[in-house]
């Protein structure tokens, strides 16, 4: 359990005094984990008892002893996009925009090389610059700064910025960590974007603001987790419209409970709790009711669980949840395994897949039961707002969050996240496999919304899918000819279906059964949606 009082005008009582105090926290017990001395120095308290972690503890957990490479902002080749803030999994790389009057006078605390160095770090993009001296807005100089005790140099930063080139994996030593510390120290000192300089149209802007920067790094999660992308765009752009203080999350115990409360440290700036694997769901209807009972009806409450715990095991609690018709959202995190039990198989599980229980053998080439899809299940649900999604592709994962949580009754937002371990893939290749996934229909998005209604089709949404109205999306190859994108791409890239594949890639029998499960799912989101498919010859 998380501390953090959803009301802020509450007074601290003398009995809260005594079981919790944040200063005693942060500066007896987390000073104690930093020293290395707290197995023998702490003794057996009230907090430890009720298994109490600080919010935003995280803040104070160093991870630069991790990786040997950080990120090196090439101020030049930046146009302000800020991909790299958005995809960031560890709060590791911030971006801000400052009025150049701000900047010079902060400037001036420096010494002088380090003050012309530093202004060469905040340039003048067009987009915060040039596009607001046309319209007689006031400019501002942009920057992106690495947290050094953040980063776990996965990379996918780089990965994110591609033909830009504003970012460069560089050994740690040829700046060195104090001054990376510095370069950080100086950025925080100039506090919040002022309002004027968030363009609402560009939703990417919503991280330039220090309220929506609720999941705050420190989180023992791997490096470059896609769970951990999803969970904070979703909190960016909760907290952006609704505020700290009108948000609290139930967490189904997994992957995400694990490395977000790694005692004593917390990612979460905003009240959360967990109970049992399955009962997520429960929980959060428990809380809603007290929640509405005492006047709290406009605070959002969120589940979160992975696969297992939602698809599976929790499938009753989450089913009964939807039919209460309580105002109740929850975010699927699906790396179609049970992540926290070290890859075991989930009903989420793509056919052909490698993994605990159902490993690829001479007699069973790996799962072989096709996958169950919870976006469609959830959908036959009645008034139940769903979306299927995936952060590659923020803004329709950020239209899918904000209209979840607009909607006046329960909602489930589904995203496809990366699981590096388990999937077989490097560290940066979150981003990628996440926009692979949705091009070869392997994951396709969508939005059912009941209010679009009264007819079945009108509720569907599935822009943000390439080629809509085809079976496959097709693309260039190196010689200049279409080809289409099938399961089959998607599969050969990862580590969890390599045993599918021959010497010269041709894909197993598996695999194609596989390949028609995507694609007859795919048509029925069409059939669904209305759209009439173009057949090709």
């Amino acid at each position: 359990m998380t501390l953090n009082d959803p009301d802020p005008a509450r007074k601290q009582t003398a009995h809260d005094k005594s079981f919790f105090d944040l200063d005693d926290f942060e500066q007896r017990i987390i000073a104690s984990y930093n020293q290395g001395h707290a197995p023998s120095s702490l003794p057996a308290d009230t907090v430890h008892a009720r298994s109490l972690i600080g919010p935003a503890s995280g803040k104070h957990r160093d991870f630069s002893y991790i990786a040997t490479e950080i990120p090196e902002f090439i101020a030049d080749n930046c146009v302000g996009c800020m991909d790299c803030v958005t995809m960031c999994p560890d709060t590791a790389i911030l971006g801000k925009v400052v009025a150049d009057e701000q900047l010079q006078e902060a400037l001036l605390g420096l010494d002088g090389e380090d003050a012309v160095e530093m202004e060469g770090m905040w340039p003048k993009v067009n987009k915060y610059w040039r596009n607001r001296e046309k319209k007689g807005d006031l400019p501002g100089r942009f920057g992106i700064f690495i947290d050094p005790s953040k980063c776990k140099g996965c990379a996918e930063c780089v990965d994110v910025c591609g033909s830009k080139s504003a970012l460069a994996m560089v050994p740690k030593e040829k700046k060195g960590t104090e001054q990376h510390s510095k370069d950080w120290d100086f950025y925080t000192s100039l506090g919040d974007t002022d309002d004027q300089f968030i363009n609402e149209k560009s939703v990417m802007d919503i991280m330039l603001k220090d309220k929506s920067l609720l999941y705050v790094g420190g989180a023992g999660s791997c490096a470059g987790c896609g769970e951990a992308t999803a969970l904070r765009m979703m909190a960016a752009a909760t907290g952006y419209d609704y505020g700290a203080e009108n948000f609290g999350i139930v967490n189904s115990t997994g992957c995400s409970t694990v490395y977000g409360s790694t005692y004593p440290y917390n990612p979460w700036a905003v009240p959360w709790t967990n109970s049992l694997f399955e009962n997520g769901p429960t929980d959060a209807m428990g809380v809603r009711a007290r929640w509405d009972q005492i006047g709290w009806e406009e605070k959002k409450l969120w589940v979160i669980g992975g696969d297992g715990a939602l698809y599976d095991i929790g499938f009753g609690a989450l089913s009964r949840m939807l039919a209460s018709g309580m105002n109740i959202k929850v975010l699927v995190l699906d790396t179609q395994v049970y992540s926290n039990t070290g890859g075991q198989t989930s009903t989420a599980t793509f056919t052909g897949q490698n993994s605990k229980m159902q490993p690829h053998g001479t007699a069973i080439p790996g799962k072989q039961e096709l996958r169950k899809e919870l976006g469609a299940i959830a959908a036959m649900h009645p008034n139940t707002y769903v979306a299927q999604t995936v952060t590659s592709l923020p803004n329709h994962f950020y239209r899918a969050i904000r209209e979840a949580n607009e909607f006046p009754g329960p909602a489930v937002v589904s995203v496809y996240t990366t699981c590096q371990p388990e999937h077989g893939v490097a560290d940066n290749a979150s981003y990628e496999r996440s926009n692979m996934a949705l091009k070869t229909r392997t994951w396709p998005i969508f939005i059912y919304d009941p209010r679009k209604g009264p007819r079945f089709k009108d509720s569907w949404d599935l822009r943000g899918n390439p080629s809509p109205n085809k079976d496959w999306h097709r693309v260039r190859d190196e010689n200049g000819e279409f080809q289409e994108l099938k399961f089959r791409d998607f599969a050969i890239g990862e580590g969890r279906f390599s045993k599918q594949f021959g010497k010269d890639g041709s894909p197993s029998e598996t695999i194609l059964i596989a390949e028609d499960d995507r694609l007859a799912f795919w048509n029925r989101l069409q059939d669904m949606a209305g759209i009439e498919r173009i057949i090709e010859e």
